[in-house]
């Protein structure tokens, strides 16, 4: 096998690297069908990279039929010829980053394992006894009729509390522009599948929404990353990519967002909506974390203040109730949301309706605005924990904005050191886990970053995951090496 070089500080995430690196090698004879490849712990090593960074990179090359494992033998060398790829290469990274998602899943899930990898409320900030009554009272109330299809639209009764509720943020509605989903999640591909065709082009901020992401490499929809700062997304870069790409569609969190917990000011919410007029560009608006502010109040959702029908609002109640109940709404004015529930009824028919009545009894018992309190005051008090422990343990050199809102620590680890990617393995074995940020990116980069969920631990065990996690930083140092190897494998 020939030296490999690998970049650390390239926009490439190293296992592209490396599996470009061995594919040449392969295709080119110089390993031949047959070969024996190193262990992916004896090449990690020799190469000073993280060791899930090699079996990433042997994962894509046996996905595409260049290497195959054999249990108890090792991996060798199958073909020189690959299979078939995708002609769109964005797609093709999105499997090669949708795998990797699985094995740091896998990893997190470790007993013992601290994970801030997540992106979930703690089981104990869930409401169960109060959603345990709501369901009883709809059972006893409407019988089979709890358990029946509800039409496409979703249960009227809760279409207008949610018309209700949303007036409290600014936002003016009627339940007839209201379309009950499967969480929020469904409600953004409904948007996504019923706006955009194959090969149209999104805006969306970058890093942004992994879940976006997903859609968008499901639906075939290529993602056009904008850069993003403390405010949000970046307006001259988004008129510049706007003139280029002629998107058909803008995905905006402008309130908490994830991953970095960015609130956008009111002025750009208003000169991001005069844009996207000025374009006749619809904006896709994910306002799921808008409700979990603990420092001051957000500025109006953009759906407030939209005067010209442009803004789907999706939101839902999967943060600050159930996650499980998967109930959350997309709002959306005449034709459009007649379309939507066309797409949502090919899609599931309905949102189950014992999980629409019951979130309907329980916003109309009042006990949202009590429980929403709770959280953000124990929000609030785990944010605080992470921001001491973050001083106290995280490598020095390390760059974050204190939180005002949401469940994350978007923190950019020092230049010099390891990669979040690198870092990976050794957190595991220290016996924690994060969320890496290039997997937030449309374009493979923020490799120094991470995603903290602090809000899924007591501020005691935030401590001690941060602790773990400043230890394997430092164990780590003892093998890192310069952003550029070039390291002959014998």
């Amino acid at each position: 096998m020939d030296e490999i070089l690998i970049y650390k500080d390239a926009v490439e995430p190293i296992y592209q690297q490396l599996a470009r690196h061995l594919r040449l090698q392969i295709e080119s004879g110089r390993l031949a069908p047959g070969n024996k490849l190193p262990p992916t712990r004896d090449l990690a090593r020799q190469l000073g990279i993280g060791r899930i960074s090699v079996v990433n990179a042997y994962a894509q090359l046996q996905d595409n039929g260049l290497i195959a494992a054999h249990p108890g033998r090792g991996t060798f060398v199958t073909s020189a010829q690959p299979a078939p790829v995708p002609a769109e290469p964005i797609w093709a990274a999105r499997d090669a980053l949708n795998m990797s998602m699985r094995e740091i899943t896998r990893l997190a899930r470790r007993p013992g394992v601290i994970a801030f990898s997540g992106g979930t409320p703690p089981e104990e900030f869930l409401p169960v006894e109060a959603l345990r009554h709501a369901i009883n009272t709809v059972l006893d109330r409407d019988g089979a009729a709890a358990v029946a299809y509800e039409e496409a639209e979703g249960y009227r009764p809760l279409r207008v509390s949610v018309a209700e509720y949303v007036t409290s943020l600014g936002i003016q509605c009627h339940p007839d522009d209201i379309l009950i989903t499967g969480g929020t999640q469904q409600a953004l591909d409904l948007v996504v599948q019923s706006m955009l065709g194959e090969g149209d082009r999104l805006i969306t901020g970058n890093p942004t929404y992994l879940g976006l992401l997903d859609i968008a490499h499901i639906r075939r929809v290529i993602p056009i990353g904008v850069p993003v700062d403390a405010d949000g997304i970046r307006l001259d870069a988004l008129q510049n990519a706007i003139d280029e790409h002629q998107p058909r569609l803008i995905y905006a969190a402008p309130t908490y967002h994830n991953p970095t917990g960015a609130v956008m000011p009111l002025h750009r919410r208003r000169q991001l909506l005069a844009i996207a007029k000025r374009h006749n560009i619809p904006i896709l608006e994910d306002a799921v974390y808008h409700e979990m502010g603990y420092r001051e109040d957000p500025p109006p959702p953009l759906k407030a203040l939209d005067e010209d029908n442009i803004v789907l609002h999706a939101s839902g109640f999967s943060k600050i109730l159930l996650p499980g109940t998967r109930t959350g709404y997309v709002i959306a004015n005449g034709p459009l949301r007649d379309r939507l529930a066309r797409f949502k009824q090919a899609a599931d028919v309905c949102t189950p309706a014992l999980n629409q009545r019951a979130m309907h009894a329980y916003l109309a018992s009042g006990a949202l605005i009590g429980h929403l309190n709770r959280v953000r005051a124990e929000l609030r008090a785990r944010c605080e924990a992470a921001i001491e422990a973050a001083h106290q343990h995280l490598p020095p050199g390390s760059r974050w904005v204190d939180p005002t809102g949401g469940l994350y620590l978007w923190v950019q680890l020092p230049d010099e050191g390891p990669t979040a990617a690198e870092l990976y393995v050794t957190a595991i074995e220290h016996g924690t886990a994060y969320a890496i940020g290039s997997l937030f990116h449309t374009d493979g980069s923020g490799n120094r970053h991470i995603r903290l969920n602090f809000a899924a631990h007591s501020p005691a065990r935030i401590r001690e995951g941060f602790e773990r996690l400043g230890a394997a930083w430092h164990a780590w140092q003892h093998t890192y090496h310069p952003a550029a190897y070039r390291t002959p494998i014998l």
